[in-house]
Order: structure tokens, then C-alpha cells, then sequence
């Protein structure tokens, strides 16, 4: 007989957030495996997995910018508990791993495509030796990214894949956004070394009541005074490069989508104001003139922290995504 893993109401929940944290999430926690590895240039990566839970399925986090696998202990205990071992790494330049700029809270690349061998090294140097029957993948904002075109150019890794309000393209005015990547690269060149992006200044936690993430509290609160526990893990806004390097990905998500096989869900958050929601509905064309396998699902009032909202959105949303998942069970013998 299968057991059943626990329902999509068991899910975490904002009234007992503090209780579940300070227990069996730290519990958990205390129970993970760390390493670093050497990723493009020589770049020292970091790495988190919980594993022992399913031997034969495994999902594969990837974070958005300025965070960290530290964020994610709730997500974790939940994936944890729906029956996968789980894995994550923290990008170049953040979290965790090196920084490449001398203000090390400086979000800054050299190339974003370093991000995708980045994981693709993860995958098979940490992921694969372990002997998973089944690999998924759960990519959330600028992880979004790095995890479409991962699926783009290493097609037959992952079973299915879950996108979280990817960044697909950036909320820019509409005045701004044809010369945004051009004006990115002449602050570049004029800056000399990697500085902000005009507008854009060191971290600093905003006031819960003007954040454009989440509409929870508990988990908006908690994420900053993980931050202050650990300032190392702080990161302010990107750089001029990051900028121009992003906008420059982000299509080529739309342009690559259609060779991506894996089976996609692509979960945008109706009121997210980070994130361009209208390159979603092209990179969704693109893998369906293709004919690709992408769903798409709209969870109505939430922001843009998807995995970090509040249960209203947060819950619906993860149980699209384990639904989506469970396509892919293996079958029982």
C-alpha cells in the first residue's frame, strides 16, 4: 500500500507560522546537508539538500535574486512533507556564495549565463550522483529565468518543472523600456567598476506596509529578521551589468521556449508589480506554438513572492504546483 502524503491543506499555515517555525522547520533544518562547489570562473557556489525522505524523486529550488536557501525553511518543510528530498543553491554573488563586487551588497553578475552552467553543475556534480529515478524543478523570479533556460538547453533532466512569477521580462515604464538595456550598458562603461543601477541603493528592509512582495506579515517579518540574524546575507539592488545582463535574458526565455520539453506550469501572481506579466503570455505562446507542453495559471491578488504569500495565494499556489508534480508519479510496482 502507497501512503498518502499529506493533503494541500496540511500545507504550513500563517496562524501557527511561529509555532511550526520555532519546531519542526528548525527540526528539520538542524537536519540538512551544506557543501560549496566550484562553479564558471572559479566562483565558489553553496549548496543545501534534505534528503532520506524519497529515493526516487528530488525537486531542485532555484531562488530568485537577493536570496538565499536560508529563506526557503518553510517551503522546504512542506516539500519535505508532500514526499521529496529536496536540494537548492545560492546564485553567484549572493546568498551564501562569493560575491563579485567589493561592496558585497552589490546584486552583480559578470554573465548571467554563468547562473545556468552554475546549476547545471550543481545538477550533475551534487544532484545526479545521488540516483533519483525523478528530478523536478521549482524556479521562482530570476531563478525563473536561470530555470527556463536551463530546461531550453538541457532537455530530458528534469520531469517537470514549476515557475513561479518568472522573470520573463521587468516592470519598466513603457517610456523607459527601449532604452533601459542601452542606458544600463553606458552606466557600465562610465561607472568603470560595478556600481548601482541608477535608482538603486544597498539593502535596506522596507516597512511591511509599502513592500511589493507579500501581503504576509508573519513570513515578510520573519524573512527580515533572518537577514539581520545573518547579514551576510544581505543584498541591496543590482548593478548597471546585472540590469542590461537581465533584461537580456529574459528574452531569451521567450525566444528559447520552444525548445524546452519538460512539461511546464507557469504560476503568475495577478498583482505583481516586479515582474512584467506580459512577457508570460509570450513565453506561454512560444512553448505552445511549439507544441510544448505549458500551463498557465493566474493566482488572482497576490504579489510576487508566490512560495512567501499569504496562505490566500501561497496555498492555492503549491498545491497547483505539487499537483502539476504528481503527473509525473512513478507509477507503483
Amino acid at each position: 500500500m502507497t501512503v498518502q502524503p499529506p493533503s494541500f491543506f496540511e500545507l504550513s499555515q500563517e496562524n501557527d507560522f511561529e509555532e511550526t517555525m520555532a519546531g519542526p522547520v528548525t527540526e528539520l533544518w538542524h537536519q540538512r546537508q551544506e557543501g560549496m562547489f566550484q562553479g564558471s570562473n572559479h566562483t565558489n557556489i553553496g549548496w543545501a539538500a534534505l534528503t532520506g525522505n524519497n529515493p526516487d524523486k528530488a525537486i531542485i529550488v532555484v531562488n530568485g535574486r537577493i536570496e538565499s536557501y536560508w529563506k526557503y525553511q518553510e517551503l522546504f518543510y512542506d516539500l519535505v512533507r508532500q514526499g521529496y528530498d529536496v536540494f537548492a543553491l545560492d546564485h553567484r554573488g549572493q546568498g551564501v556564495s562569493d560575491r563579485l563586487a567589493e561592496d558585497t551588497e552589490l546584486g552583480h553578475v559578470g554573465h548571467f549565463d554563468d547562473y545556468v552552467s552554475d546549476l547545471d553543475t550543481f545538477i550533475e556534480s551534487v544532484v545526479k550522483p545521488k540516483g533519483y529515478q525523478q528530478l523536478f524543478m521549482l524556479g521562482h523570479s530570476m531563478g525563473g529565468t536561470i530555470t527556463s533556460l536551463y530546461l531550453a538547453r538541457h532537455p530530458g533532466t528534469i520531469e517537470r518543472a514549476v515557475l513561479s512569477a518568472p522573470m520573463h521580462g521587468i516592470n519598466i515604464n513603457k517610456w523607459m523600456r527601449p532604452i533601459a538595456s542601452p542606458l544600463a550598458r553606458v552606466m557600465e562603461q562610465l561607472q568603470g567598476q560595478p556600481s548601482y543601477a541608477p535608482g538603486q541603493v544597498p539593502y535596506y528592509p522596507k516597512p511591511f506596509g509599502s513592500n511589493p512582495l507579500t501581503q504576509s506579515k508573519v513570513r515578510y517579518q520573519w524573512f527580515r529578521d533572518l537577514y539581520e540574524r545573518k547579514p551576510e546575507l544581505k543584498i541591496g539592488g543590482p548593478s548597471a551589468r546585472w540590469v542590461w545582463q537581465g533584461l537580456a535574458a529574459a528574452k531569451r526565455c521567450i525566444s528559447e521556449a520552444g525548445n524546452i520539453s519538460t512539461p511546464v506550469l507557469l504560476l503568475q501572481a495577478g498583482e505583481d508589480t516586479i515582474i512584467d506579466n506580459a512577457a508570460h503570455q509570450q513565453f506561454h505562446q512560444a512553448m505552445v506554438q511549439a507544441n510544448r507542453d505549458c500551463q498557465f495559471k493566474v493566482i488572482e491578488g497576490a504579489r510576487h513572492e508566490l512560495l512567501f504569500e499569504a496562505d490566500t495565494y501561497r496555498t492555492p499556489a503549491l498545491a497547483s504546483a505539487f499537483e502539476h508534480f504528481r503527473k509525473a508519479e512513478i507509477p507503483d510496482a
